[in-house]
């Protein structure tokens, strides 16, 4: 499976190219299990740029949801048991960054 080069418009620039481009990827993968891992992967990586580029703003499971459901036009599903608890825990390596930073000072 390769990515080829995509010159279309980003439709939501605070996630990049990247995120947009590994949707179009799961949403043509034909095993259940493994799209779903796909979208578990893809979901974190969201909460992780989310926390970057809008550290004011809601980062919850809802809106990850929907910006999944918004860039794969409806083709993805992310109401499975496994979506829920991955979004509940926290993000460890963020946390741990923002802590060395604030102690070194």
């Amino acid at each position: 499976m390769t990515l080829t080069r995509n010159t279309s418009p980003i439709r939501m620039r605070n996630y990049g190219r990247i995120i947009q481009d590994m949707i179009q990827v799961a949403t043509q993968e034909q095993n259940a299990a493994m799209r779903n891992k796909m979208i578990l992967y893809i979901a974190h990586s969201m909460r992780q740029k989310n926390m970057v580029w809008n550290k004011d703003q809601d980062t919850s499971s809802s809106r990850v949801r929907d910006d999944i459901t918004r860039l794969s036009n409806g083709q993805l599903n992310c109401n499975f048991a496994e979506f829920d608890q991955a979004m509940q825990r926290p993000l460890y390596k963020m946390e741990k960054n923002l802590y060395q930073k604030n102690r070194k000072k």
